[in-house]
């Protein structure tokens, strides 16, 4: 079984930093792309940032220079560093992951639970 656990999320004002994390544990025999996504009210889910095992990123056009995402392999981990928040990057963060079993089953449909952010004055 595998889990995966984002922490990080609150509130922030316009013009500040959160710092996202998403841990992978459990049955684990590797972890290919890494990909945050986001949801807000009333809108599809959306791509914000995705990291491949070598460490090549892709960041939708909305975040890019506003947003870094990063991996820890040996911790099974990966970030998203927030920065000049904007109230339209309101909305709850997910983390997803490509992910292949100890017993050789591979998929990308591990979600996280997700994570509020909400940026408000």
């Amino acid at each position: 079984q595998v889990q995966l656990v984002e922490s990080g999320g609150g509130l922030v004002q316009p013009g500040g930093s959160l710092r996202l994390s998403c841990a992978a544990s459990g049955s684990i025999f590797s972890i290919n792309a890494m990909v945050w996504y986001r949801q807000a009210p009333g809108k599809q889910r959306e791509l914000v940032a995705a990291i491949t095992s070598g460490g090549s990123t892709n960041y939708a056009d909305s975040v890019k220079g506003r947003f870094t995402i990063s991996r820890d392999n040996a911790k099974n981990t990966v970030n998203l560093q927030m920065n000049s928040l904007k109230p339209e990057d309101t909305a709850v963060y997910y983390c997803n992951a490509d992910i292949e079993t100890i017993s050789g089953v591979r998929s990308a449909g591990y979600w996280g639970q997700g994570t509020q952010v909400t940026v408000s004055s």
